[in-house]
């Protein structure tokens, strides 16, 4: 069994054992991880409760749960209803469809675990931290739909580095450029989607339409994204990566479109 940095590797020399160990110590790590969390909800104070006319059956009740969040959301913005769910259902299209093939695509360049998991969560994880952290500044300083357009042409154009990866074989310094790119681009277009989605929610029903547009945002991308071992097969790595960027084109049109149906005090 191979060792890194002490701790013991989950997958042995042949490449065809697993050490169960190394899976549960890394589940373990995982658990422990979230006690952050869960302390930071036992200790933050409860919400001030807000008084709601009880249901008087279960039809009233399944109306006021699922219904009426919806409704609200078509009532406030009216046709604009449209263009903004279109622009929901598209936003993450891009890289959602090319990173379901990031992995498949490290194996066959000829990357080893180590290599992979070294630079994905250490530089992508500090990447992907400082692009939200940019993200959201720059959505306080000029406004959310900005930087919502400024992520959607980000994430399309780290899509072309992947391209260019292709041809660069195996090379860790690309490799960690790539990943750095890219995940400093999806922080940046995630904060500024978050905070789009945030506007979009009444306070009456913010859980309820918030579950409804993140559900949304990957129902297409998700669909297509299944695919795209095929898409690869037939075009190949670099024209599918470069296919993928191009798949943002319209979702900065939608952008654009949305940016001038909101009123410029929301923006």
């Amino acid at each position: 069994m191979r060792v890194r940095c002490g701790l013991p590797r989950a997958e042995v020399a042949n490449g065809a054992v697993y050490q169960h160990g190394a899976w549960q110590a890394a589940y373990l790590a995982m658990a422990a991880s979230m006690l952050l969390g869960v302390a930071t909800v036992l200790l933050s104070p409860e919400p001030a409760p807000r008084p709601m006319t009880p249901s008087r059956n279960a039809l009233e009740w399944l109306k006021s749960a699922l219904v009426e969040p919806f409704a609200d959301f078509l009532r406030r913005y009216g046709k604009q209803a449209l263009l903004i769910l279109a622009l929901i259902a598209v936003y993450r299209i891009s890289d959602v469809v090319m990173g379901i093939m990031a992995n498949p695509f490290y194996v066959d360049m000829g990357y080893t675990k180590d290599e992979v998991a070294a630079v994905t969560k250490i530089y992508g994880v500090i990447m992907t931290l400082a692009g939200a952290f940019v993200g959201g500044a720059l959505a306080m300083r000029f406004g959310v739909m900005r930087v919502l357009m400024l992520g959607a042409v980000l994430s399309a154009a780290s899509n072309l580095l992947f391209a260019w990866l292709g041809s660069r074989g195996h090379d860790v310094t690309a490799l960690i450029f790539v990943i750095s790119a890219d995940n400093l681009a999806s922080g940046i277009a995630s904060a500024a989607f978050i905070a789009y989605l945030s506007s979009l929610t009444n306070v009456n029903y913010s859980a309820t339409q918030y579950a409804l547009f993140s559900s949304m945002m990957l129902l297409l991308p998700k669909f297509l994204a299944g695919y795209s071992g095929t898409y690869v097969d037939a075009l190949g790595y670099s024209n599918f990566f470069t296919a993928t960027a191009f798949l943002g084109v319209p979702v900065l049109l939608l952008v654009w479109l949305a940016s001038k149906q909101i009123p410029p005090s929301a923006q």
